[in-house]
């Protein structure tokens, strides 16, 4: 796996294992890879696994039934999606607004760019 340089590798293997909760490889309440697995697939120390696992227990994005390992919580996509919107709303957009208003575009161009992704977008998954 790449990881950018601009975030922790713990941060970046549990949005990655948010990734695949979002795109349903991880079901709700399914086992997903111990830290020892998920360390190989990642290319990294089990410790920096571990740190990924613990970030998303404690978002209650999975839990550790002992003895069994590791299952995604019942509601996990609801919550990553929660957590993902708060974040975008309070970090992403205001970065996107300030970079609007200095390039002088305005909402009405960013509406019509994003009609025309929706458009192509549903035109591809056709």
């Amino acid at each position: 796996m790449n990881y950018s340089a601009n975030q922790s590798i713990f941060i970046q293997i549990a949005d990655r294992i948010c990734d695949r909760i979002l795109s349903g490889e991880y079901l709700p309440e399914a086992r997903i890879p111990s830290v020892r697995e998920m360390a190989i697939d990642m290319e990294v120390n089990p410790n920096t696994v571990m740190r990924s696992y613990e970030r998303l227990q404690n978002s209650r994005i999975i839990y550790n039934k002992r003895g069994i390992g590791y299952f995604t919580s019942s509601d996990a996509k609801d919550k990553i999606i929660e957590i993902r919107h708060r974040d975008f709303m309070k970090e992403v957009l205001p970065a996107v607004f300030n970079e609007m208003s200095l390039l002088g575009i305005s909402i009405k161009e960013v509406t019509d760019a994003y009609t025309n992704f929706l458009s192509t977008k549903k035109q591809n998954e056709l």
